[in-house]
């Protein structure tokens, strides 16, 4: 279906068109663009916005030099022969269609690739054209074998002639005009005297316009200048039979119309971004039918427009009204605009836009007096309004501009509260202009029906072009009588004529706007203060983050201390237990290792605790576990949860399900070595999550030690696992000659998580 062409112009949609065109870089782009109208297919829509979305982000479309070749095309089917500038200007469109496909294929995996399939395949028609044609469109001479031979007859023939014609200029030097040779009708002459044109011999072939003049063939030359007639006729022939053919090649290429149409289509995308891009317009979105959205709207047209928003949906028709000159028309062909512009696939003026798919934009806007069809103003708008309460329906748009105007105020208002109610009963969404007292009471009282006003400063007798949705707008013609300087006593007779309750009206409007700029004033109050608290909040939170990335710093400066401490203390065991076998220097050497062991032990760093009213768990902790009935080991920490080995059993437990045992300190053994205080050692030896290297040397220092201080047993937790830590201990402690032997511990003391060690004595 077509909009109605009225609608579209009354709201300035042909400005667009021209826009469009403006933009467009071929005529067959500017076609499509003058000829833009709306649709109410949501798919088409949707793709059309799409394909502009491609252009603006996607690829860009350059059409430059794209000529509409239509009419060549059509000339070249129906047998005409066309010129060789014709067929290159052909060629060289063609050739920068096939080169927009490229670009599009290679850049673009979006909508813009499905239009580009229009795009056919000339490859052999550009390279024939090309290359028979030269930049001018003249014919080259390799064009054809044939056409070679006689161009290279040709030249050597002309040299013949003007020798003969030099020799010639000598002997008729008296008779001549003037001493040169030159050429008439294809054939070379001289110039004779008209008078003495008798004394030569020869065919006269053509005359001056002043007749002083014969231009002569000398009988001599004649012979070479039919030669070279007849050799240039057959070049002629052969360069005609070869601009046949191409002109064959392109009426035979079955895609040119489609691909002229294509690039048509192109372009026209390609203008729809860029007016995008210079208007500042963004996407809209589709909304369900009658649902209107619009934030900070502009007129697209109108230099410096005030934003405002509009919302149509649990608000059916929107009164708006207020002095003349505030913005009312701009506000409704606002909407309007949008609308159409949305179904031509075209973004929209505003920040952001949700807007129905609509069957038809109804308008009455505009004075449409003719004098030709005796129509007042009213009567205009009458034939209008018929047409717009005949079509309304959930699926139009209605802009019904300065309702009731033209006639009679109590009988336009009368009238215009009937067209409303006709058009709320039809479930129309509009906006509808007025200036008619009774009207805004009308909204008060009327579901689906809101005021709304624009803006106006009395003081300064100068419009805000605000639109406030909620508040009916006064007229201020008193007020502005009075600022413009009307005498004190027409304006209190014309205040007395206007009525007690048109009194009561305009004081209950002002009362309004006072309590709206109240209302205003705390509005602004409590947003600066929320964008403090906002401020604040940000500063706070910055200040966090800088602390914890600070705090991670620091752990991770510590925890990497503490690796180095442990590792440096690793090595200085490795070379104590080196010196260890030395003879004598075993005592003071075992003590010093186990010093170190222990300083190693400390800088190591901690594993994860759980702690819970004072009670710290961490791995090898002894928990009773009530539920079981057992008491175990704690093999892994999981947050709140916790693995525990109970007996040949692992299971899974929450922390509040257990109860930590009291840590059994081991006796400490007591001996004495020569020069050194009494020393303690620890008879377990943690090596769960160390690696094998690490955990074998861990066991063979232990070792060494237990066995200086005369220790009987040594307890080694390894954990179960995959057993393969185990395995290569075991492997170690059967071949050390100090282990007499070693067996799994208790079950619920480990199990076969945990080697006992006894050494010999």
């Amino acid at each position: 279906m077509s909009f109605d062409s009225r609608a579209l112009s009354a709201l300035d949609f042909p400005r667009v068109r021209d826009a469009l065109a403006q933009r467009c870089s071929t005529t067959l782009g500017t076609e499509r663009a003058r000829a833009l109208n709306p649709s109410d297919d949501a798919g088409r829509i949707a793709r059309e916005l799409d394909e502009v979305e491609d252009a603006l982000f996607g690829v860009s479309l350059s059409l430059g030099g794209i000529q509409d070749i239509r009419d060549l095309h059509a000339r070249a089917q129906e047998g005409r022969v066309l010129s060789g500038a014709e067929l290159l200007n052909a060629a060289y469109s063609l050739d920068g269609a096939m080169t927009v496909k490229r670009a599009i294929t290679a850049n673009s995996r979006g909508p813009l690739r499905e239009v580009a399939l229009g795009l056919g395949d000339h490859a052999e028609l550009v390279r024939r054209v090309l290359g028979a044609l030269d930049r001018e469109g003249g014919v080259r001479d390799d064009a054809s074998p044939h056409l070679r031979d006689l161009r290279r007859r040709i030249e050597p023939l002309r040299g013949r002639i003007r020798e003969r014609l030099a020799s010639t200029l000598e002997k008729w030097s008296d008779v001549l005009q003037e001493h040169i040779v030159t050429i008439r009708r294809d054939r070379y002459v001289l110039p004779v005297q008209a008078s003495r044109v008798g004394q030569v011999q020869g065919i006269i072939v053509d005359a001056s316009a002043t007749g002083q003049t014969y231009f002569v063939e000398p009988a001599a030359i004649t012979p070479l200048n039919n030669e070279l007639t007849r050799l240039i006729l057959d070049e002629e022939a052969e360069v005609r039979r070869i601009l046949t053919e191409l002109s064959g090649l392109l009426a035979q290429d079955a895609d040119v119309p489609m691909t002229l149409a294509t690039i048509g289509e192109l372009d026209l995308i390609a203008s729809k971004a860029k007016l995008a891009r210079d208007w500042r317009l963004n996407r809209p979105e589709t909304s369900p039918a009658g649902a209107y959205d619009l934030r900070e709207a502009r007129h697209p047209l109108i230099e410096n427009p005030v934003p405002n928003d509009i919302a149509l949906g649990s608000t059916k028709l929107l009164l708006i009204t207020g002095p003349n000159m505030g913005g009312k028309t701009a506000t409704l062909k606002t909407l309007g605009l949008a609308v159409l512009m949305h179904q031509c696939g075209l973004y929209v003026s505003a920040a952001s836009a949700k807007l129905p798919v609509v069957r038809d934009v109804l308008v009455d806007i505009g004075d449409e007096q003719s004098i030709e069809a005796s129509l007042s103003t009213f009567a205009s708008h009458l034939k209008h309004l018929r047409y717009v309460l005949r079509h309304a329906s959930p699926d139009t748009l209605v802009l019904v501009d300065e309702l009731g105007s033209g006639t009679d105020p109590n009988e336009g208002a009368a009238l215009s509260q009937a067209i409303i109610e006709t058009l709320l009963s039809q479930d129309a969404r509009g906006i509808v202009t007025s200036h008619l007292s009774p009207l805004k009471l009308f909204a008060l009282e009327t579901p689906d029906l809101k005021n709304a006003s624009m803006g106006f400063e009395v003081e300064t007798l100068s419009p805000t072009y605000v639109l406030q949705v909620g508040q009916p707008g006064r007229s201020y013609a008193l007020a502005i009588a009075q600022r413009m300087g009307l005498p004190d006593g027409v304006l209190e007779r014309a205040t007395t004529l206007l009525g007690e309750d048109a009194g009561i009206m305009e004081r209950m409007l002002e009362g309004l706007e006072r309590e709206r700029a109240d209302l205003a004033g705390q509005l602004d109050t409590a947003t600066a203060a929320r964008r403090a608290a906002e401020g604040e909040l940000g500063r706070v939170q910055q200040e966090r983050e800088t602390l914890e990335t600070r705090r991670g710093e620091m752990l991770a400066e510590a925890a990497q201390k503490a690796e180095s401490l442990y590792a440096d203390a690793i090595e200085r065991v490795r070379t104590l237990r080196a010196r260890a076998q030395e003879d004598g220097a075993r005592p003071r050497v075992m003590q010093e290792l186990r010093e170190l062991r222990t300083a190693a032990q400390k800088a190591r760093p901690a594993p994860p605790v759980y702690e819970e009213r004072g009670d710290p768990i961490r791995v090898g902790s002894r928990v009773d576990v009530p539920a079981y009935n057992a008491s175990g080991q704690v093999l892994e920490l999981r947050g709140d949860d916790l693995v525990v080995q109970l007996g040949v059993m692992k299971v899974g437990v929450k922390r509040r399900d257990v109860r930590v045992q009291p840590e059994v300190k081991v006796p400490a053994v007591r001996g004495s070595f020569v020069g050194r205080a009494p020393t303690t050692f620890q008879a377990e030896l943690q090596l769960r999550g160390l690696g094998v290297e690490e955990a074998v040397e861990e066991l063979r220092t232990a070792i060494l030690e237990a066995a200086a201080l005369k220790e009987k047993q040594l307890r080694v937790v390894h954990g179960k696992g995959q057993g393969v830590l185990r395995r290569l201990l075991r492997e170690y402690l059967k071949n050390d000659r100090k282990v007499e032997s070693f067996h799994d511990a208790e079950p619920n003391h480990g199990g076969h998580g945990v080697t006992i060690v006894n050494l010999r004595a």
